[in-house]
């Protein structure tokens, strides 16, 4: 297949599928295809509501944006990028990815290559995609269209580390399909490619990538459990450790997205599939999978020693994304805080200064109140720290809390403590 007249197709336009079709748009002519009729409408309007591309890049990009899966007939490599998150019981829910390799198995061409880019656990590339694209096009796997799997490695709102600029490990049925998967890639990919030993082995790295990542957020979440046992500052402990020179910097907070508090139950499934108790990781995810359950009754017992009353006492939390100055709600752990404090009867009022109400109200059934329209509350939670919120500082509290006076919880540490007014006690995870 000659590159010089490849055309690409990109399968889901999400936070990972965009910026991948706008690096290859570059290169390529590229079918970007979802389902989604609205997703795709604001895309040809140049409307991107994830905030991953400018508007510019869209408008002046080879992409044509379409839902009629007819049109992947056209493409010679297509890259799946659909989401895989987990169940209610934590376990992988592989029904986008399913569905995208049937479409694509109805209308890929003959010698087409296909790659997967979306999180799965070790071996459903072979085990679960690949059956699927062979009985939908009557064609055989390795023969007449050949696979490859290159984890995804994108981190929404982070525009220093952008698709082009992360290394990319790439993998590939055989030697010449990996090695063509990586000269494809290489044409876009400014920071180098690495060729994975096989498929099974590029799985593995992607869920071991955040897994690492997850079991050492839960280390600092733990730590913190300890240091407010112990009544002294984990952010202090932690700057006090963080002088050596090998010591690792990581905080404690809240463990959402559709990563890190996603991808280990991943491994896990396929660990304990073959008979191994992944203790450790499991570990890790209930300590991780509780700190929002633990930041709420932490403020309820604030406030019985303040006196306060609990049932019906209003507390704001600011921030619903599962991190800052992004807009994606996908498996919000703030979510945790909140159901929490209203199980004790707490009047929560919800505000975001980025996220749609109507996706709040989509996802978790909460209403998101202007930042303007919230009433002056008992507590206020600074659960995500929007730049609108690090900008506004100390000074917004004497409006948001009752009298200028009460409790702030300062979860990922924020504030600057030595400009706290006296008349707000200050609670830091």
């Amino acid at each position: 297949m000659i590159l010089d007249k490849l055309k690409v197709a990109v399968v889901g336009l999400g936070y990972v599928g965009l910026p991948v079709a706008t690096a290859f748009a570059k290169r390529f002519d590229v079918i970007g295809f979802d389902l989604n009729k609205k997703r795709i409408d604001s895309l040809k309007a140049g409307i991107d509501y994830t905030n991953e591309v400018m508007e510019q890049d869209l408008v002046n990009s080879r992409i044509r944006f379409t839902t009629v899966p007819a049109d992947l007939s056209e493409a010679g490599f297509i890259i799946v990028a659909v989401p895989t998150p987990i169940d209610l019981n934590n376990q992988p829910d592989l029904s986008m990815l399913i569905k995208a390799s049937e479409i694509i198995g109805s209308h890929m061409k003959k010698g087409s290559v296909i790659v997967y880019e979306s999180t799965v656990y070790p071996g459903a590339t072979e085990e679960q995609c690949i059956p699927i694209l062979e009985r939908f096009s009557g064609l055989e796997a390795g023969n007449e269209f050949f696979v490859g799997y290159s984890p995804e490695r994108i981190n929404p709102g982070d525009r220093t580390h952008t698709f082009s600029k992360i290394r990319k490990v790439v993998s590939g049925q055989n030697e010449a399909i990996c090695n063509f998967i990586a000269d494809v890639y290489g044409t876009v990919i400014e920071a180098g490619i690495y060729k994975a030993k096989s498929i099974r082995v590029a799985e593995a790295a992607k869920v071991i990538e955040n897994t690492q990542r997850d079991v050492n957020i839960a280390l600092m979440n733990e730590l913190a459990l300890i240091c407010n046992k112990l009544e002294i500052d984990t952010g202090d402990v932690l700057e006090a450790a963080g002088t050596k020179w090998n010591f690792l910097k990581f905080s404690p907070g809240l463990v959402g997205g559709h990563c890190i508090g996603v991808d280990p139950y991943y491994l896990t499934h396929k660990a304990q599939a073959v008979g191994h108790h992944p203790e450790v990781i499991l570990a890790g995810r209930r300590i991780n999978d509780g700190v929002g359950r633990y930041i709420a009754r932490s403020l309820v017992k604030k406030m019985i020693q303040q006196n306060m009353p609990v049932q019906g006492t209003r507390v704001t939390v600011l921030g619903l994304t599962f991190k800052e100055d992004v807009p994606d709600l996908r498996n919000s752990k703030v979510v945790d805080v909140i159901r929490e404090l209203q199980e004790y009867g707490v009047d929560v009022q919800v505000s975001d200064a980025i996220s749609k109400t109507e996706d709040a109200e989509s996802q978790y059934g909460l209403r998101l109140t202007p930042y303007e329209d919230l009433l002056p509350a008992a507590a206020v939670i600074l659960a995500v720290p929007h730049q609108a919120y690090r900008n506004a500082g100390w000074k917004e509290f004497n409006r948001l809390l009752d009298d200028g006076k009460g409790i702030v919880l300062d979860i990922k540490c924020m504030l600057a403590r030595l400009e706290k007014p006296e008349n707000i006690e200050l609670w830091r995870l």
